[in-house]
């Protein structure tokens, strides 16, 4: 039942992925961190909480109308990871584990081919496709380290409501090296060595700034900027196309604040924003992407502590759902098509 049994993502099958050497083509991992917010704290509770919203998506019931297919019905193999242990007590060390995390997983075999998240014509960079969920946003910096010793530069499309890209002498901290390293500046530190491709993307911002002059560097460290206003005056499909068209085919990675939503949609996050988009134009934006070149994704930013009726946690949840349908359609997995009968797939083993 929905409400019963381990709580994994989905349902899905856990794995220990970390000490073991099993082969799977997406892999779901939590990282409970959030020692790096500038403001309310709780997303290292994030895991937890999106895991406890998906107790409503079971392999048996993931067929979607839009894709028309259920992405657990077993040709892509998709496992729960679980948490990374992430010490909260060290940010320096805790940056380290995460890093080591994420590329002990992309070190780790495959099942299906084509390999969804292979760069077109590039089969010696084939990895499993990992889904992360956050944590706070400052995951991102260690996640793109590890991506770039596989793709190089990497091409970053951001849902949020803020930039994070400011330097630390914006966002004040001591003089540590390590704390200047939060989840408003990890943008700007990875830009500083080379991770971040200058043809990156935000959507959905509409915070406050110190002034012109964040944009203005904010275009230095690589994005184009697209407010939450643009939606009203460019459209869906006028979003959709401004991101297409720069980014292209680049290998992409997909990260998500919560908070891009709306707080009447989200409210269990650390630093909300009135003003944001629902969780309906997200899903419709997330659709508009297929074909992309995706390589890896997050949903950070969750702290269930801030939630009401686990309606952050459950909107997290499928969004993520529409990540997993969205990378599987993308690569051409679900090519065949799965026969049902009596509202069951053919894939019994599910």
């Amino acid at each position: 039942m929905a409400f019963s049994g381990i709580t994994t993502f989905a349902h899905l099958p856990t794995i220990p992925c970390l000490a073991s050497k099993d082969s799977f083509d997406i892999a779901i991992v939590g990282y409970p961190f959030d020692t790096a917010v500038s403001y309310r704290p709780g997303a290292r509770f994030g895991p937890h909480g999106i895991r406890d919203g998906s107790r409503r998506l079971r392999p048996s019931n993931g067929w979607s109308m839009h894709w028309k297919f259920n992405p657990y019905d077993g040709r892509t193999t998709i496992v729960d990871c679980g948490d990374v242990p992430i010490t909260p007590y060290d940010n320096k060390l805790a940056l380290e584990e995460m890093e080591i995390a994420y590329d002990t997983l992309l070190s780790r075999p495959t099942e299906s081919k084509p390999h969804l998240s292979l760069p077109r014509g590039l089969d010696d960079k084939a990895h499993p496709f990992v889904v992360t969920l956050g944590g706070d946003h400052t995951i991102v910096y260690p996640i793109l380290r590890s991506l770039y010793k596989k793709h190089g530069p990497i091409t970053v499309l951001h849902f949020d409501s803020h930039i994070d890209t400011w330097t630390p002498y914006k966002i004040p901290s001591s003089t540590s090296q390590i704390s200047e390293i939060t989840h408003g500046t990890f943008f700007w530190k990875a830009a500083t060595e080379g991770l971040i491709a200058n043809n990156s993307v935000h959507a959905g911002i509409r915070s406050k700034f110190g002034g012109p002059f964040d944009l203005e560097h904010d275009e230095k460290v690589g994005f184009d900027l697209i407010s939450a206003d643009d939606l009203d005056t460019m459209g869906m499909e006028g979003v959709l196309g401004r991101i297409r068209e720069r980014i292209g085919q680049s290998p992409l990675y997909l990260s998500l604040d919560i908070d891009v939503l709306d707080p009447a949609f989200a409210p269990g996050t650390g630093t909300p924003e009135p003003g944001g988009w629902t969780t309906r134009e997200i899903k419709r934006l997330l659709q508009g992407l297929h074909g992309l070149n995706f390589i890896g994704a997050d949903v950070v930013e969750v702290a269930p502590a801030y939630d009401h009726a686990d309606i952050t946690s459950i909107a997290a949840a499928d969004i993520i759902h529409e990540f997993l349908s969205l990378f599987i359609h993308g690569r051409a997995i679900a090519a065949q098509p799965v026969q049902y009968e009596n509202g069951r797939s053919s894939h019994e083993e599910l």
